[in-house]
């Protein structure tokens, strides 16, 4: 048996995993990556690039992703902190297009969100700061660098932070709703 159980899986792929932690008086241990367990669950990427981001109360980034042909699939956790995780579907042909899923990671819940390619992603930091971590399988292109607006009302996503108290990148605030921006 592998090391991480599925805690929720969604037909187009998007899928909520739990590693195996080891704690005791110590702390803990856990393996946040084994390309081999992973695979028994559905995670086959080739992962070549690692992320991370610091960033404290009440910033949003995204919704992030980048066109074709340098699309990314992304594994994604909190190493402390808290975060609510988003991903959007972006696939025109998928029955799923538009759908926003969610997941909160943290720092004590040691989850870890997949988000297959197709998919705009983002975060919102909901402790005082989060330390958040991605794998993703495809290299950063910035001319391929697309965005989502963060509060597109066609996709309502109910970001838990009042929207006065919310901090974006000024390029985050200039994204264009889904039904106008470039999608597969």
């Amino acid at each position: 048996m592998g090391k991480f159980k599925v805690i929720s899986k969604v037909d187009n792929g998007v899928m909520l995993i739990e590693p195996a932690v080891f704690g005791d008086s110590r702390g803990y241990f856990l393996e946040s990556y084994n390309k081999a367990d992973l695979a028994e669950i559905g995670i086959v990427n080739e992962f070549i690039q690692d992320n991370e981001s610091f960033s404290s109360y009440g910033v949003v980034r995204g919704l992030h992703y980048q066109a074709q042909p340098y699309t990314q699939a992304k594994l994604v956790r909190v190493i402390s902190g808290k975060v609510l995780d988003i991903a959007v579907d972006i696939r025109k042909d998928s029955p799923d297009f538009g759908k926003v899923f969610t997941a909160e990671l943290s720092g004590e819940n040691h989850r870890q969100f997949y988000i297959p390619r197709g998919f705009a992603h983002g975060f919102a930091v909901l402790s005082e700061t989060a330390l958040f971590a991605y794998k993703c399988d495809n290299i950063y292109h910035p001319e391929s660098d697309r965005g989502i607006a963060f509060n597109d009302p066609e996709l309502n996503i109910a970001w838990p932070i009042p929207q006065e108290k919310m901090l974006l990148s000024a390029k985050d605030l200039k994204h264009p709703c889904l039904k106008d921006a470039e999608t597969f």
